[in-house]
């Protein structure tokens, strides 16, 4: 039997606990450690999880020998450091979305990553899901005909409060980084599939949005892209509007709608879902995997490509991500987004 890959956490956040909690349900790796900015917080969360390591600080958890990849956690500002940290460590890398702040401080991960020989992903976990292969294989068949639009939203409504990760701009806070990076990936993962690619890029981008006043990061942003061929995307983005977090793909011979399109697979939800409709018949719904911890899934996908001596993984490959943070950066200028030390 194949040893597990052993994990360490960056980060004893929200999105760390459920990532440690995936982890054991995973078939290929395990926590061993964790890593916080104070041993309070490193200390509180190995006792919840059991059986692992405290570190009271991110370079302690880089330097634990037991430790052989790393989950990074951390709010957006510290991806980068924390990336290149670890490829200098020798420690394999997921680091949360989006990798970077922009494009350029993406390509100094992936640049280190690719130096040091470790396995880098930025973690779409919807990625890793067969409800996004079989969406790609379905638009690749020519399912709804030829591809003509990508609409695809990610909204919800919560109040505002710079001292929130989501609104801090010291943090690389607002929409767009935070949450418009989905529909950015899907569309140009959808554009790819019309095209029997693994994605594509946009030739031409329109962007607009509204800034918070007292946050001074965006809070509603909507883009407009034309992809090789002619196929359009309308993506929208909002952290203070009604939720809104669907996907559908209008060809000219159908539609595909995607109702859980970026954490399919929920108890509360059921398995995997895509609606197919075609005029004059039957809306026929598609299921798309059992229901399973989507962190689970990811973490299993980052095992086993490292397993097969893999440094980048096909379901989102380091041009996936640089081409996904150039059309971030895109949005963002448009909006007129800018975070500090940015030209």
């Amino acid at each position: 039997m194949t040893a597990k890959l052993q994990w360490g956490i960056l980060s004893t956040g929200r999105i760390a606990h459920e990532f440690a909690t995936a982890l054991a349900a995973s078939r290929t790796g395990r926590l061993v450690a964790v890593g916080s900015r104070t041993r309070g917080a490193a200390e509180k969360f190995a006792a919840e999880f059991g059986g692992i390591k405290g570190h009271a600080s991110y370079d302690a958890l880089l330097a634990d020998p037991a430790v052989q990849a790393v989950y990074i956690g951390t709010p957006h500002d510290s991806h980068v450091a924390l990336c290149i940290g670890a490829a200098r460590a020798g420690k394999h890398i997921l680091c949360e979305k989006p990798l970077a702040l922009n494009r350029a401080d993406a390509a100094r991960a992936v640049a280190a990553a690719r130096e040091h020989q470790v396995f880098l992903m930025e973690a779409f976990m919807y990625r890793c899901h067969p409800q996004t292969a079989k969406l790609a294989e379905l638009v690749r068949a020519g399912a709804i005909g030829e591809l003509r639009l990508v609409s695809a939203a990610f909204c919800f409504n919560r109040p505002v409060n710079p001292a929130l990760r989501l609104y801090n701009r010291a943090l690389g806070g607002g929409g767009i980084l935070d949450i418009g990076c989905y529909p950015v990936s899907i569309a140009r993962l959808v554009a790819g599939a019309a095209q029997g690619r693994p994605f594509a890029e946009p030739v031409e981008f329109f962007g607009t949005g509204r800034i918070h006043p007292e946050a001074q990061v965006d809070e509603q942003a909507a883009a407009t892209l034309k992809f090789p061929g002619g196929a359009l995307a309308q993506l929208t983005c909002g952290t203070t509007m009604a939720k809104e977090i669907a996907v559908h793909i209008y060809g000219t011979d159908g539609v595909i709608h995607v109702p859980f399109p970026f954490h399919p697979g929920k108890p509360a939800e059921g398995p995997g879902r895509i609606i197919l409709q075609r005029p004059d018949a039957a809306a026929e719904e598609i299921a798309c995997g059992l229901v399973a911890d989507i962190y689970a899934i990811e973490a299993d996908t980052v095992g086993e490509a490292i397993a097969r001596g893999e440094l980048e993984s096909a379901v989102m490959s380091h041009a996936d991500s640089l081409g996904n943070m150039a059309v971030l950066d895109a949005w963002r200028a448009a909006v007129r987004v800018k975070y500090d030390g940015e030209l």
